[in-house]
């Protein structure tokens, strides 16, 4: 293959540009080396640089990556259109992670493969070439259903899976966050697929369905005898998941009292079944999610600090529906297709009018409230394409209505916690008690509805 492009290494290691000097130069046009990131601004001012390899760290004794990130910004004013991959160690992943956000393109781990370093600075100057052509950018691409989960093209969720798919390879925990009905169990299912354990099993544990008097027999397991009722030995989900991935899902639920016991399991990577006393080690890589804010919740004592931190190595936060309104569209065509073939129906397409409601909506309840909503209405539809009054959407939705008469309505919110019980409550008088149509209406599951209803004692 021709080589092609001009790469800037930048590194203090001269050692390390060396190698790289041999190796790439097989590869690419020119490869320029410099080991200081001051001459930057000079050398893009002379030089029709493509890409840069960028260290992250140059000053003696100072590891913070803050650097990097300075002469990232600085690469991406000068010269908007090179592409920018950091280069850093693994204990600087987070860094890193900050800096695709900012605008590198990738980013490679020292010590480095050289086939996996390759790769990443020819797909980076791909993208080069393709904006070049005046093709727009091909990172993200929708996947099918069965190779995993549907992204979508908009620019709000293209750093999210940039990083996902960064990060998936690694064991490093991770932390999911985002609103209800975003999709946080669907990302936790797509980083286990793309996983070096996704020949293991995965298992998924709703943290606000456990009682409190479960809870170590669900996540530990428990000897036969142990307590009433423990007729065998039973397996807990730590256990179970050995090899795999465990999820968290709702992890703020748990309470206070119990989260010492599950961050010294998520420490120790063993754990104690209820009635023995020998410790039992487990190989899992850990996901948790949740749609509140830790910490808030550690400012407030509700969440324990250092359990924050554990399960915190990686944070992927997914933005809401309306923040990526380009998806709205793709996603609901996908669930019409979904449901037309189980419900047997010939709907194909939506006309203009439920086109332009659909786009309108504010999806408080995002993507589970709009797979819903196409559910209903494809059931409702008798033709081949799907009209606007199907959806049952009002014109101007802005999340449940106030109730009149509701006294509790005219009060000023302080907490998020006190915006959330009202509108759970105005949700289920709204429905007259039916907890099917209020958990619909909200976007969440009616197991996670009865869990705020004992939240809040409504």
């Amino acid at each position: 293959m021709a080589k092609q492009g001009i790469l800037l290494v930048v590194d203090d290691n001269r050692n390390i540009l060396t190698s790289l000097q041999y190796l790439l130069g097989e590869y690419f046009e020119r490869v320029i080396t410099i080991d200081s990131p001051v001459t930057i601004p000079t050398l893009l001012n002379r030089e029709a640089v493509d890409i840069v390899l960028l260290d992250m760290n140059f000053s003696s004794g100072i590891n913070s990556g803050n650097e990097g990130l300075y002469w990232l910004r600085e690469i991406k004013r000068l010269r908007p259109q090179t592409e920018v991959v950091l280069f850093t160690a693994y204990a600087d992943i987070n860094l890193a992670v900050t800096g695709i956000k900012e605008g590198a393109a990738d980013f490679v781990v020292k010590p480095w493969e050289n086939a996996r370093l390759v790769q990443t600075l020819q797909e980076a100057y791909s993208r080069i070439v393709e904006v070049r052509k005046g093709k727009k950018k091909t990172a993200v691409v929708p996947v099918a259903s069965d190779a995993g989960m549907y992204w979508g093209n908009s620019q709000a969720i293209r750093p999210l899976r940039m990083l996902v798919e960064k990060v998936s390879t690694t064991d490093a925990n991770i932390l999911i966050t985002g609103e209800n009905g975003t999709g946080k169990d669907m990302l936790a299912r797509e980083i286990h697929r793309l996983s070096n354990r996704k020949e293991g099993p995965m298992i998924a544990v709703d943290m606000g369905a456990i009682t409190e008097s479960l809870f170590e027999s669900e996540l530990f397991g428990h000897v036969k005898g142990s307590f009433t009722d423990a007729h065998t030995d039973r397996i807990g989900r730590f256990e179970a998941a050995d090899g795999g991935t465990l999820f968290l899902d709702e992890i703020a639920n748990l309470p206070y009292h119990l989260q010492a016991k599950l961050l010294t399991a998520i420490q120790k990577r063993c754990f104690v079944k209820v009635g023995s006393n020998t410790q039992q080690p487990t190989n899992i890589r850990l996901i948790c999610a949740t749609n509140r804010n830790l910490e808030d919740m550690v400012r407030n004592g509700e969440f324990r600090e250092d359990l924050l931190y554990r399960i915190n190595t990686i944070h992927l936060h997914i933005p809401a529906l309306r923040e990526r309104k380009e998806d709205i569209l793709p996603l609901a065509k996908r669930f019409l297709e979904q449901y037309a073939r189980q419900y047997g129906r010939q709907v194909q397409a939506f006309s203009p009018e439920a086109a332009r409601r659909l786009l309108e909506h504010p999806w408080y309840g995002n993507i589970r409230e709009l797979q819903h909503t196409v559910e209903k209405a494809v059931i409702l539809s008798d033709s081949d394409k799907l009209r606007g009054d199907m959806l049952q959407l009002a014109s101007t939705a802005s999340g449940p209505e106030p109730v009149a008469g509701n006294a509790e309505a005219e009060v000023p919110f302080h907490t998020l916690d006190e915006m959330e019980r009202s509108m759970v409550k105005r949700a289920i008088d709204q429905c007259e008690g039916n907890l099917s149509q209020a958990a619909a209406m909200l976007g969440i599951t009616r197991q996670t509805l009865y869990n705020k209803m004992k939240r809040y004692g409504l």
